[in-house]
């Protein structure tokens, strides 16, 4: 029995055991069960994650100015305005208005709030349905590039996902996507493009009441759009006011104060300055999403602006302007305005005026003056004649019909006289000035220089606005030529030097004038300066364009006016029409630091000039003054007007050239012998009034000390007048000339087209003066 009992407990045992190692079995399978789910659950927790889908934007192009402000801007591919901006670019109240109403402990949390997931299922159990919600600002950035879902799977495939982004990016970069991804209503992406069309401004601007409204859109972007629903906006932005307050994110005076201010909300437009600049590097922009130019916001404005206003002045006999500007230091487009409106401009706004090939009139001049100086084929001071010129089928004419006689090239150049440019070019040839004009960029003198001829250099050819601006700045440059910037931190090709340093400084010398006084009576006090400057005008034959060019070492001002349908008007004149509204800009921009004027120093030097001829003095001048002539230009072209007598005597005689063709002062080829001091000359040229040596005695009564200037040739040949070296103007049949005197010794020379020469010499005195009473 004992025995018995033993085995069967010894079995009893035996089973015992076997039951607890199954038991051990089943337990370890058990355990291993539910943890695979906790496992899983860690695995993709901890698995490596690329933020990089959840943080990206499909951002609107846009098109920066220099200082960062916004120009252009394009629609997203989503038709979306979309403007993504850093936190530091982001108002601080929209910061805190954004925690303090989407996710109070965002900077504590992991990316789920257990606080927050709590209260809603509590709220939910006790409404029997979804009351509440807890997403984090983590899970709705997740919620932008997963599937829309309010199902608890849903849900917690966001949980996950904000999980794991937490552990891959920052705090302050799921702020940024958030804040940069939420919707605002209408089409509008993140918090920039909402500031900007509900309060023109950027986001970094907002005040606090302008960011607690925007706070609160995303919740319910269309129900409290403010543009349609302004009572329920106005009570959400006081909602998020509370919150922050109640969040001590602001105090109760402030929440107060900003909660009594109206919303203040309106429609505004997006930027759209330089148009025609964005729409034509739009596929980099887009590309890009965001492209930094070298223009200034401002003075885009200003030139914008300008334009309009200058065309309403025209009874739309001009219709269209465009302007660039210039930063000559850098060659970079400060502004760059291609038409007057980019929508309204008759004949079609959209055409970028700035490139379109039109006539230049006499603004290629300033070219032919400088190559000529260049190669030393002229001096600026010596003496050219503006007369009648025949070239056989070509007959050059000034724009207003007149002749001025004998000219310095200065004046010539500043005067804008037609004869004088074609007799510079005519020593230099065609070929050379084309040549020169297509190495500085004029692309589109696209036909050989032989077709141009002598009419090149008064403009028989087309030109763009922006190569001539691209041209001048080379002179403003002093001969350093380089390509115009537009886009930012593009590396520039190297400046080319295309004239000496000298040379240009000689072209700054003779383009410099005041700008017409008439121009600035209301904008010198609004920039408290008035510049030094150089310009140049220009008018197409027929009068389709009109254009002006003004520089100095700062700037560049290039303005083209006319119609785009080529209608010409009176009005359209260079000196007329783009002349004010180029100097209403120049004299608006900011001084910048530096010279405004080149330093001179060692690029000019004097030299002694026959004070007839202007050329360097030969030995036979008598008379000589001092010019400034660049310093590296030989001196081998010297006065042969001065010839000595053949009588054996030391007196000299004046030889001019017979006219204006193949005027060249120093190779006198076909000379006219003109004597002087009242004797008549061969051909019976003889000044009749004054007589020679004549005295007169001011009455000073009105207009009784006026004199007709009157010669034996009067009848038969107009005459150039000069007095005291000094051209007087002109006389012709049917047309007389009179001279107001003034007390003084005078020398009084007349001369024909042919260069026919006399001279008087005469004196006029006060009344009781003691030359009156001389014997």
């Amino acid at each position: 029995m004992i025995q018995g009992a033993g085995e069967t407990g010894l079995r009893a045992l035996k089973g015992l055991r076997r039951v607890a190692r199954a038991l051990r079995r089943y337990t370890l399978v058990l355990a291993a069960l539910c943890a695979m789910p906790v496992l899983a659950l860690a695995s993709l927790l901890l698995w490596p994650m690329d933020p990089a889908p959840f943080m990206s934007v499909d951002a609107s192009g846009e098109l920066f100015d220099r200082n960062g402000r916004l120009l252009y801007a394009f629609l997203n591919d989503e038709e979306q305005w979309l403007f993504p901006r850093e936190l530091d670019a982001i108002s601080p109240y929209l910061v805190k208005a954004t925690i303090a109403t989407e996710d109070q402990r965002f900077r504590s949390h992991h990316g789920v709030d257990t606080v927050a997931v709590g209260r809603a299922v509590l709220q939910n159990v006790r409404g029997l349905g979804v009351r509440s919600g807890a997403s984090t600002l983590t899970m709705q950035v997740v919620k932008q590039n997963g599937p829309p879902s309010r199902t608890i799977a849903g849900k917690a495939w966001q949980a996950i996902q904000a999980l794991r982004l937490e552990r891959h990016a920052t705090k302050d970069e799921i702020l940024r996507t958030y804040l940069n991804t939420a919707p605002y209503g209408l089409n509008l992406v993140g918090c920039e493009a909402a500031a900007r069309r509900y309060f023109g401004k950027p986001a970094k601007e907002l005040t606090l009441s302008e960011a607690a409204l925007l706070a609160g859109l995303p919740k319910s972007p269309g129900g409290l759009m403010p543009l349609k629903n302004p009572e329920n906006a106005l009570a959400r932005r006081n909602y998020v006011l509370a919150r922050m307050r109640d969040e001590g994110l602001i105090d109760a005076g402030d929440c107060e104060r900003a909660s009594g201010q109206p919303l203040d909300v309106e429609w505004h437009a997006f930027p759209q300055s330089a148009p025609h600049l964005a729409m034509r590097i739009r596929g980099r922009i887009e590309a890009e999403q965001h492209v930094t130019t070298t223009l200034d916001l401002d003075v885009q404005a200003l030139a914008e602006r300008a334009m309009t206003d200058a065309l309403k002045t025209f009874d739309n006999q001009i219709t269209n302007a465009a302007m660039i500007v210039v930063d000559v230091p850098t060659a970079s487009v400060l502004a760059r305005a291609g038409s007057a409106d980019f929508f309204r401009t008759p004949g079609g706004g959209q055409v970028d005026a700035t490139r379109a090939a039109r006539s230049p009139g006499s603004a290629l001049k300033p070219f032919t003056y400088a190559l000529a100086i260049e190669q030393d084929l002229l001096y600026s001071s010596e003496m050219l004649l503006d007369d009648s010129l025949d070239y056989g089928l070509y007959n050059p004419e000034n724009y207003d019909g007149k002749y001025r006689g004998l000219v310095s090239a200065s004046y010539a150049l500043q005067r804008s006289l037609n004869v004088p440019a074609v007799m510079v070019l005519n020593r230099i040839g065609t070929t050379p000035l084309y040549e020169f004009l297509h190495g500085i960029g004029l692309t589109t003198l696209t036909r050989s220089a032989d077709y141009y001829g002598l009419g090149l250099t008064l403009g028989n050819c087309e030109v763009r606005l922006d190569q001539m601006a691209s041209a001048y700045c080379m002179l403003a440059n002093l001969g350093e030529h380089r390509a115009l910037r537009e886009v930012a931190g593009e590396a520039s090709a190297p400046a080319r030097p295309v004239l000496s340093r000298d040379t240009c400084l000689d072209v700054y010398r003779m383009l410099e004038q005041p700008l017409p006084s008439e121009f600035h009576r209301d904008i010198v006090q609004a920039v408290g300066y008035t510049p030094r400057v150089c310009w140049k005008t220009g008018t197409s034959t027929g009068l389709h364009d009109a254009w002006t060019f003004i520089f100095n070492s700062q700037y560049v001002v290039a303005v083209w006016l006319g119609n785009n349908d080529g209608k010409a008007s009176s009005l359209l004149v260079g000196s007329r029409a783009a002349l004010p509204l180029a100097a209403r800009v120049f004299r608006s921009l900011p001084p910048q630091p530096g010279r405004v004027w080149p330093d001179v120093k060692g690029g000019l030097r004097e030299v002694t000039v026959c004070a007839a001829s202007g050329l360097p003095v030969s030995k036979w001048c008598k008379r000589s003054t001092t010019a400034l002539l660049p310093t590296g230009q030989y001196l081998n072209r010297t006065c042969d007007v001065h010839y000595p007598r053949t009588d054996g005597s030391e007196k000299t005689f004046e030889r001019w050239p017979a006219g204006a063709k193949g005027w060249d002062l120093a190779r006198v080829e076909s000379p006219r012998t003109p004597n002087t001091g009242g004797e008549s000359s061969a051909k019976g040229l003889r000044i009749l009034a004054p007589s020679n040596q004549a005295d007169f005695v001011l009455t000073r009564e009105a207009n009784a000390d006026r004199l007709k200037l009157r010669a034996s040739v009067d009848a038969s040949s107009i005459l150039h007048w000069y007095l005291d070296e000094r051209f007087l103007g002109s006389s012709e049949p049917g047309k007389e000339l009179f001279l107001d005197l003034s007390e003084g010794r005078h020398t009084l020379t007349c001369m024909t087209p042919a260069g026919e020469l006399d001279t008087v010499q005469f004196s006029v005195s006060q009344p009781y003066s003691p030359q009156h009473f001389r014997n």
